[in-house]
């Protein structure tokens, strides 16, 4: 399969994309019982968030990193979603870029947008990347107070997960499905993401 070098993919529906994280269970227990993130997630923070499920696991180490044993999948608007893109900023500026423009953009704007490697179940990089997306001020804000639809635990699916590649068994199955998320071309443009030619 010919994936595009920069692709957002995730699981989503017509209303709802689903974005995950990993915390303390300090702040995923009361989290998951609000149904909305509670103190002492703290607000000041910029937060991210991954569409992908394999790029979460090499981040938390499938639930065993310290401050990131509790895997929690937020089924979040994708009207909030597109809103973030389209207030955001990549992290760094691309080559052919106005540095000064993009330093500007880059301290007005409330989100930040990574492309990182996307990574396989054993946490090998892939040839292509997955995006971050980081929110801070304002986006914050909207995502606790107007975007979560739900939070999810998936701590033990994923230690499921883990202990089937610790057994050698191939968890494909066990994986979220995750597919090419639809963005106007501009909108793809503005976050760096590969245009379909």
């Amino acid at each position: 399969m010919n994936v595009p070098y920069r692709q957002i993919r995730a699981a989503f529906t017509d209303e709802a994309i689903t974005v995950y994280q990993a915390y303390d269970p300090a702040i995923a227990a009361p989290a998951v019982a609000a149904q909305r993130f509670v103190s002492p997630f703290k607000r000041e923070r910029m937060t991210w968030i991954k569409p992908s499920f394999l790029w979460m696991m090499y981040r938390c180490g499938w639930a065993a990193k310290p401050g990131q044993t509790r895997v929690l999948a937020i089924d979040i608007t994708r009207e909030g979603f597109e809103w973030a893109l389209e207030h955001s900023c990549l992290s760094h500026a691309g080559d052919g870029d106005d540095h000064e423009a993009w330093r500007k953009r880059l301290h007005e704007s409330p989100v930040r947008i990574q492309w990182d490697p996307e990574r396989d179940p054993h946490h090998n990089p892939l040839p292509y990347r997955s995006i971050q997306v980081g929110l801070s001020g304002e986006a914050v804000a909207r995502y606790l107070d107007q975007w979560v639809l739900s939070i999810t635990d998936l701590t033990d699916q994923v230690r499921d997960i883990r202990q089937a590649l610790r057994d050698g068994r191939d968890p494909t199955d066990m994986l979220p499905v995750e597919r090419p998320y639809p963005l106007p071309t501009e909108l793809a443009r503005a976050i760096g993401a590969t245009i379909a030619r």
